[in-house]
């Protein structure tokens, strides 16, 4: 097993993005969430990567191995929080031959104590009571018809203006606003100007897409669409209500709402149909919210914890 540290080289990076979307095709859910890929070539965050090669799993042939690549398996262990939280994947063709054990053992070596599996499949589900793993937290993906959603009949607050970001000037301001925000959500509070950036560079972002509310020229609160391409999440565009962010002070006067109204109204003169949305399971007051707009629980992300007092070995988070 390959371990790496920092940032991948590009054909490597190519290589594991190649690998989650052929499991993604297999098992109708992606294995690495949007921090994880892009955390395969960002320079400056705490990521080991594990690789394991087509030949090292006897009697495997995949397109991996026409391709050149020769990656089958991918484990991720993310280091930036109190707990190393690992994401994995492995070639379809190659499954049920321990490797996802495997894999999952050496980020435990290397430091993960949490896992996440997306879509909570019922093969993950299997696997991490058998290793002795218990749920730790919940990631709630909901979806909302957008040409059929209810009016919020939502007011901004007096003395609000709202205005787009202005790249290059707005992202301190912005920064300090989502770590106050998510400050009991360390996977959202503690973004860096860095992974900022980082989604800056992205294809989908559009300035106009991440609305800013201020009061008095401070920045109180913001609600960020994005727009997924076809095939990512169905066959059609589908939009997404990306982050929305309170400053603490400004709660209990309905700028969530009025945020979140603002930005389905952006999504929909866009013309989509469909927006989705992810959020903790244990934030009450989000998902009240945004039941009240319309939205519905579609799917479900789990993150184990490992039970320190157990196996060592750990099991795959995935089929």
């Amino acid at each position: 097993m390959d371990l790496r540290t920092g940032q991948l080289p590009p054909d490597v990076a190519a290589a594991v993005r190649a690998l989650a979307a052929r499991a993604a095709a297999a098992d109708g859910v992606a294995p690495l969430d949007e921090a994880a890929l892009l955390a395969l070539t960002a320079p400056t965050t705490p990521t080991l990567h594990l690789l394991t090669s087509a030949h090292a799993v006897a009697g495997t042939t995949t397109s991996a191995d026409a391709a050149g690549t020769g990656v089958v398996g991918y484990a991720q262990v993310e280091r930036g929080g109190a707990v190393g939280v690992a994401q994995l994947v492995v070639e379809p063709a190659a499954r049920r031959r321990g490797l996802g054990r495997a894999l999952l053992t050496a980020a435990v070596a290397a430091g993960a104590r949490e896992a996440w599996a997306h879509g909570d499949l019922p093969a993950a589900r299997a696997l991490a009571a058998a290793a002795g793993w218990a749920r730790a937290h919940e990631l709630w993906r909901m979806s909302l018809d957008l040409r059929s959603r209810p009016q919020l009949g939502a007011e901004w607050p007096r003395g609000l203006v709202v205005r787009p970001f202005r790249p290059g000037r707005d992202e301190a301001a912005w920064l300090a606003v989502n770590a106050r925000s998510f400050a009991g959500h360390p996977d959202q509070g503690r973004w860096t100007a860095a992974d900022l950036a980082a989604r800056e560079r992205e294809p989908w972002f559009d300035p106009a897409g991440l609305l800013l509310a201020e009061r008095d020229g401070e920045l109180v609160g913001f609600g960020w669409a994005k727009v997924h391409p076809a095939g990512e999440l169905g066959p059609d565009e589908v939009g997404e209500l990306y982050v929305l962010g309170v400053d603490p002070h400004a709660q209990g006067v309905g700028l969530g709402r009025a945020l979140t109204a603002a930005v389905l109204d952006h999504l929909a003169a866009r013309g989509l149909s469909t927006a989705v949305l992810w959020v903790a399971g244990d934030s009450t007051a989000a998902i009240r919210t945004y039941h009240r707009a319309g939205f519905v629980r579609a799917a479900l992300d789990v993150r184990y914890a490992r039970d320190t007092a157990g196996s060592p070995g750990g099991a795959t988070m995935e089929p």
